[in-house]
């Protein structure tokens, strides 16, 4: 999956900090590029570092049996590892970059002896986990109870809010594997939308052309969803 970053991002969980909280964890931090595909750790595996994304956005995948479902992203607005602040540093899903793009990343140990020292980030962070874990639960309502039209929706304006931009590529078979349906599904879900003169989709480039009208076909779960975050972390 391709996107074009069309704004700059930072990180907003950073951006909460206060500047010596901030700083004392960027000076252990180091630049890195996200690389579309690219695992950064999988379930089961022992977190090695924590990621704050400042550009593109990394999907939270579960193993079910033998095939994988996505329950959420993570862009500029959150963290990958956030698990660690409960002092388990066992991945509880797999991490795969989604839309290329950079993030700031700092190894374990540096970052749970920051946490020890700064009452602040542990503050912003444990209200990020609160937002995660009603996220998580609204995804699994959502993929249990939801039309796929409207999972369709849903999922392509998360992904316009943590590409930046309104423009991305990306397949049906790889959507189908992304919301855990078959790829017919997808295919009528995305031609229905097209229809609407929402999105306009030529193979595999997708691009959204309405969205206050993309948004009143999602379900309730993408508002729901920016609700929890903005009244959560303000």
């Amino acid at each position: 999956m391709t996107f074009t970053q069309a704004v700059p991002a930072t990180n907003l969980l950073l951006d909460a900090l206060l500047p010596k909280d901030r700083e004392q964890l960027l000076a252990k931090c180091e630049h890195i590029g996200l690389i579309i595909g690219e695992v950064l750790y999988r379930a089961g595996d022992v977190v090695p570092h924590v990621y704050f994304p400042t550009g593109g956005f990394i999907s939270l995948v579960a193993p079910i049996g033998s095939t994988n479902l996505e329950v959420g992203l993570v862009g500029n607005e959150g963290v990958l590892g956030i698990t660690l602040i409960l002092g388990v540093d066992i991945a509880p899903f797999t991490g795969l970059v989604q839309g290329a793009g950079t993030a700031l990343r700092i190894t374990v140990p540096s970052f749970l002896r920051i946490l020890g020292q700064s009452p602040e980030l542990h503050h912003v962070l444990k209200r990020y986990l609160y937002v995660s874990m009603s996220q998580l639960a609204q995804s699994a309502a959502c993929t249990r109870f939801h039309l796929v039209e409207g999972r369709l929706a849903r999922w392509l304006l998360m992904t316009q809010d943590r590409a930046h931009s309104d423009h991305f590529h990306i397949t049906h078979v790889f959507l189908a594997y992304m919301l855990g349906v078959r790829r017919v599904g997808i295919t009528k879900a995305a031609n229905a939308l097209q229809q609407q003169n929402l999105i306009s989709y030529q193979r595999g480039d997708i691009t959204v052309l309405d969205r206050d009208g993309l948004e009143a076909a999602s379900c309730g779960c993408y508002r729901a969803d920016k609700k929890i975050y903005e009244s959560i972390m303000g």
